[in-house]
């Protein structure tokens, strides 16, 4: 199974469920900006302890693995699990949203992309893609995140509103990553 295929499995299973998705994370930065090879398909997925055990379901054990148990725990903690393609090894980063005003704007404010040719597919807003990549950087989380986005900003400028992530980059406390992007982006 391919990357695509393992984006267009979360997708219907989430569309199915009537769960709202949004694709984020690199593979959602390189809609944006400039592609480059990731390893897993990150998933931002408004999940709750109550839909935790229909949705590992949807993952037949044939295929896949994902552990109820840590998906549950995840939920309750407003945190990560994955889901594992086993022959493949493509896997899936379900994330699911902090209950913070961000946290909660990010799937309100998804976007529908044209990831997939023939399936309607949502990612995350570039600003709320922007801002997740600088708290990963801040986190220490590799340059690469700077990478992405500025070429994020070179290549989706027009939907991306300087003012607003350079005001929830305060909020969320990476404005010193945010002035290190502009700054690059400056230089270069």
């Amino acid at each position: 199974m391919e990357q695509l295929d393992v984006v267009r499995f979360a997708v219907e299973t989430c569309d199915r469920l009537g769960l709202s998705y949004a694709i984020v994370g690199s593979y959602a930065s390189s809609i944006y900006g400039e592609a480059r090879f990731t390893q897993d398909v990150d998933v931002l997925i408004d999940l709750n302890e109550d839909r935790v055990s229909e949705f590992c379901s949807q993952f037949p054990m044939d295929d896949w693995y994902v552990s109820e148990v840590a998906a549950l725990d995840a939920v309750r903690r407003g945190k990560m699990f994955n889901v594992l393609h086993t022959a493949s090894a493509n896997k899936i980063d379900v994330m699911i949203p902090s209950d913070t005003e961000w946290g909660r704007q990010q799937l309100n404010r998804r976007v529908l992309s044209g990831l997939l040719p023939d399936y309607p597919v949502y990612t995350g807003h570039p600003e709320d893609i922007i801002l997740s990549k600088l708290r990963y950087y801040q986190r220490g989380e590799s340059d690469k995140h700077l990478r992405d986005i500025a070429g994020m900003l070179k290549n989706s400028a027009e939907m991306i509103d300087i003012r607003s992530v350079t005001g929830w980059a305060e909020r969320l406390k990476v404005e010193q990553e945010w002035a290190t992007v502009l700054q690059r982006i400056q230089d270069d």
